[in-house]
């Protein structure tokens, strides 16, 4: 187990061999977004690291679904580590208690996101939809057995779009899951990164849906209840994002935006991935943003804090992938001191 100052970040012995997990704390909107729809106005220049919001405010767990992943994303460490299949139901509630585990003074708290985007492509794996629908309907068992009073659990899929024959009922799946067992409390992130699907297929070694075949997809998809879908650019200053074109794609009813800088990670060093200025100056975001906004959409910009990144808490990073986070760190929640 790793302390990072936003939290641990562990690995558990599963049924095939080793998971990679995260359980950490979040600064909060106010802090590392910029949403005009939501009231954040300020650009950001560099996002300070400071101490996490309490816990019993939110907690973020962040499960690995698959042990290694089959996408080989360019930009992604999780190809550097063996594919040996999907984990099973048991390895997901085995992390998650785990993660809530290692805070054992923390007994309530108001917000419980489990994001499924450690290691794997969740939506290649059936029992990432069981269990998000076991957590739905067993919260009470969930509390029982961690000692932790939850007041609103909030899954969030994040999906690279695979080729695959069943694209399109999981895709459909989980609509049903966010609209109707969590009344809108899940999330839906699709990684776009560019709307040039030449880039694309660079980026995700051709294992990635083409756009206007996702877009035939997403009209079928129902209207969201409380968070729209979100279209997520991990955004490399080479990347195209044109506005123009995704608007002609997707309902603005149904879609938002998300922009963040693509992570320091070791593949974007190798292969020259980066957003430039991208975490001390908004100045890659602001053209991307005024576009997207013109045409309509919802835009939100995520800037990690560099405790993020060098903690590898951000998408793509990974220890078992190869990754080293910052050593001899302190925890850095409010409320709560290292418990090691």
């Amino acid at each position: 187990m790793i302390t990072l100052p936003t939290g641990y970040l562990f690995n558990t012995e599963g049924s095939r061999g080793q998971l990679e997990t995260l359980s950490i704390g979040d600064y909060g909107k106010q802090h590392n977004i910029k949403a005009d729809f939501l009231g954040y106005t300020r650009e950001l220049n560099g996002v300070p690291n400071m101490p996490t919001q309490p816990l019993q405010e939110k907690w973020v767990v962040t499960l690995s679904t698959q042990y290694g992943c089959t996408q080989k994303c360019k930009f992604c460490d999780v190809p550097n580590v063996p594919f040996n299949g999907n984990a099973a139901f048991e390895d997901l509630k085995l992390q998650l208690y785990k993660a809530l585990g290692l805070f054992p003074t923390v007994n309530y708290t108001d917000r419980l996101n489990i994001h499924y985007a450690r290691m794997g492509e969740p939506i290649l794996n059936k029992n990432v939809f069981d269990f998000s629908l076991w957590m739905a309907r067993n919260k009470k068992v969930i509390q029982d057995e961690t000692g932790k009073r939850i007041e609103v659990i909030h899954p969030v899929l994040t999906t690279s779009m695979p080729i695959f024959s069943k694209l399109e009922e999981r895709i459909l799946e989980w609509c049903e899951i966010k609209n109707t067992w969590y009344k809108g409390q899940a999330g839906f992130q699709f990684s776009i990164n560019s709307t040039n699907d030449d880039q694309r297929n660079d980026m995700f070694r051709g294992r990635s849906l083409d756009l206007v075949s996702f877009s035939r997809i997403a009209e079928r998809m129902p209207e969201p209840l409380s968070r729209k879908y979100c279209l997520n650019f991990a955004y490399s200053t080479d990347y195209e994002i044109d506005a123009k074109k995704l608007s002609s794609m997707f309902d603005k009813e149904k879609f938002m935006v998300k922009i963040t800088p693509i992570h320091n990670n070791n593949a974007c060093r190798e292969n020259g991935i980066e957003t430039v200025g991208g975490y001390e100056n908004y100045q890659a975001y602001r053209k991307p943003e005024e576009d997207l906004k013109a045409e309509g959409f919802d835009v939100l910009v995520f800037v990690p804090s560099t405790d993020e990144e060098d903690g590898l808490v951000t998408c793509g990073n990974l220890v078992l992938g190869g990754g080293c986070p910052k050593k001899n760190a302190k925890l850095n929640i409010r409320g709560i001191n290292d418990q090691r």
